[in-house]
């Protein structure tokens, strides 16, 4: 290839970088004082894929907490939920779970056989746990967000965006923090099989506390990362990736430049952020799946070249495994108790808090369902 010609290559790949590279929304946000450190198109409509599951797992938190169910309720996998698009276990249907071991599955995993099960068990059907998930999106203001499914699998109608991702996982850091070991755990033991987490931060960026990844060719590669260091507590959101290369090592350059003060407050806090509802979500199936697919990645990894070989990463700590071991229950009969006895053991998660702090409002002006009954927001008191 000629000199012109290559420099004319580069030069497309530099356009197509810009069109698109600086399109994907990302977040950065201090959790302990809600500021937002860095924002980039953080309120537009994208696909969440599995960071759906999130939503999911809090709706289950909920109710936990009101008392409807135990993390012993079995879980048995339907026929519905046996038949879901991978990436799942692959359980017969008639399996069950103890809804704890559904749960970490499904947030570890990202299983969508289990999160439909999840799904059926806690809202009596699919339809009425997505009715509850659109119910507590609306109580907490995500007004970018709508779920038709419970698991992420793609649907036009299912979208959210950075902003109120942010928010959601916030609300899940407050009300319920007994839970926050499911997101920070990289494999599921469940009998021979290793369902491993596709959060290559927990394990090669020191910090890493949680907590989901998803991807559908609409959406393209999310990721919602928590980091703790020093006492700072930040939150990275990548929406859109190209691979799942550039959506980690973009996460971990954001959290870096937070920690070193490279990106600092804009003035603004993560509730009052504007989102653009109404706006149609961004369907990246052309770039990332179809035919643009090379050309768009050629241009991200011109763009953003960390991580690739022969480049610097960001991603060089080795942190020990964080694994836990599920349980297959074999087939049970719905309506028939465990058929076995489980073990006795000290219980990990706290006891849930009470059914009157989830039944009212949850908007941040007032007391959530926290542990130490703190109001959202709880600014950090400033440094004397």
């Amino acid at each position: 290839m000629s000199i012109v010609r290559r420099l004319a290559l580069v030069a497309l790949l530099a356009l197509l970088s810009l069109g698109r590279a600086h399109a994907n929304p990302m977040l950065l946000v201090d959790m302990d004082t809600l500021e937002v450190l860095y924002a980039q198109e953080a309120g537009q409509p994208w696909h969440p894929a599995s960071l759906t599951k999130m939503m999911s797992a809090y709706v289950t938190f909920e109710e936990i907490a009101k008392g409807n169910m135990t993390l012993d309720t079995p879980v048995v996998l339907s026929k519905k939920a046996a038949g879901q698009a991978p990436s799942k276990t692959s359980l017969p249907a008639g399996s069950g779970l103890t809804l704890k071991d559904a749960l970490y599955i499904m947030v570890v995993k990202s299983a969508n056989d289990v999160s439909m099960a999840i799904a059926e068990t806690v809202g009596g059907s699919e339809a009425g746990f997505v009715a509850k998930m659109n119910d507590a999106a609306a109580r907490m203001g995500l007004t970018a967000t709508h779920f038709t499914n419970p698991n992420g699998l793609h649907d036009p109608d299912q979208y959210t965006s950075a902003r109120d991702l942010a928010v959601l996982a916030l609300y899940i850091r407050q009300s319920f923090p007994q839970y926050l070991p499911l997101f920070g755990t990289d494999v599921v033991r469940l009998g021979k099989a290793n369902l491993e987490s596709n959060n290559s931060l927990l394990t090669s960026f020191a910090g890493t506390t949680g907590m989901k990844t998803g991807f559908v060719c609409a959406s393209g590669l999310n990721m919602v990362a928590t980091v703790e260091r020093n006492g700072r507590n930040l939150m990275a959101i990548v929406l859109g990736g190209s691979s799942a290369r550039e959506r980690n090592e973009r996460a971990a350059e954001l959290i870096l430049r937070g920690f070193s003060g490279a990106v600092r407050s804009t003035g603004q806090q993560v509730l009052t952020l504007a989102n653009n509802p109404g706006v149609p979500p961004v369907d990246m199936r052309a770039q990332i799946c179809g035919k643009e697919a090379k050309a768009y990645v050629a241009a991200q990894e011109a763009a953003f070249p960390m991580g690739l070989t022969g480049q610097p990463s960001y991603l060089n700590d080795v942190v020990p495994p964080r694994s836990y071991v599920a349980t297959d229950l074999g087939r049970i009969a719905v309506g028939v108790s465990l058929p076995r006895p489980r073990p006795a053991h000290l219980p990990q998660f706290a006891a849930p808090v009470s059914a009157e702090a989830v039944a009212g409002d949850l908007r941040p002006s007032l007391a959530a369902a926290a542990t130490n009954a703190a109001p959202f927001p709880r600014p950090r008191p400033n440094n004397l």
